[in-house]
């Protein structure tokens, strides 16, 4: 998608676009121009979903700008429905420009950038009994909607209608992806994409723990009054 799309809402319901393809590991970018000047904002910009759960969501609002990265939060008994969610204020301001969010998923990790920065590097730990999304498709796409009974600090902040319409744009999409068709996927067991064997080195792990420490308002692993039998067992490994 080179041309910009835009996005724009006054009321519920959500406006949106989304590619048609599922695709089942890849990687994936886009640009976003979040909602100028407006007092509040409904959640955008970038929502992916893995059979239809929240992955990446984005927040905006006069009190502060926050980015919130969620995992997978994936049907299986083993998960127990949790959601793995970590969340970032933003270090810079989204209405100003267009930046770039982007999604790396392969069979050891589901890597999450902002503005090319790694926030948040999700692993395979299936050696560990611990879900890994390897053999699921996923489709992604974008929305502008009201989100602010939960988005806005737990909804304690409301949508400002009277600034509406609230707009939005998109442009530069791209996914490098195996596709999914009739239950399997494009790449079999592998693929010569350079994505597909990519993991962070030793300079942007440390970039990632710098992002971390500075601009993570929430995570969800020492979140114990949510896990008051138990942190998640990912928690305790590298």
């Amino acid at each position: 998608m080179g041309s910009s799309s835009p996005c724009h809402s006054t009321r519920p319901p959500a406006q949106a676009f989304s590619p048609r393809a599922s695709t089942s590991l890849g990687r994936s970018t886009c640009s976003s121009s979040s909602l100028q000047e407006i007092l509040l904002a409904p959640s955008l910009p970038i929502i992916c979903h893995l059979k239809g759960l929240l992955v990446m969501r984005s927040t905006s609002s006069s009190s502060g700008t926050s980015v919130e990265i969620l995992t997978f939060s994936i049907p299986m008994s083993s998960l127990k429905g949790w959601v793995r969610e970590q969340q970032f204020y933003l270090w810079f301001d989204p209405t100003a420009d267009f930046h770039t969010y982007s999604i790396l998923w392969n069979p050891q990790h589901v890597i999450f950038m902002v503005v090319g920065t790694p926030i948040r590097d999700f692993k395979n730990h299936k050696a560990n009994n611990i879900s890994f999304p390897d053999q699921q498709p996923m489709r992604i796409y974008s929305s502008l909607w009201d989100a602010e009974d939960w988005a806005t600090r737990g909804g304690l902040v409301k949508t400002d209608w009277t600034q509406a319409p609230f707009n939005a744009s998109y442009r530069g999409f791209n996914a490098d992806a195996c596709t999914w068709l009739s239950g399997a996927s494009s790449c079999g067991s592998g693929s010569n994409n350079t994505w597909f064997n990519r993991e962070l080195d030793s300079t942007s792990q440390e970039k990632m723990r710098e992002m971390q420490q500075q601009y993570m308002i929430y995570n969800y692993c020492t979140d114990s009054n949510r896990f008051p039998q138990g942190l998640p067992p990912e928690c305790s490994l590298p």
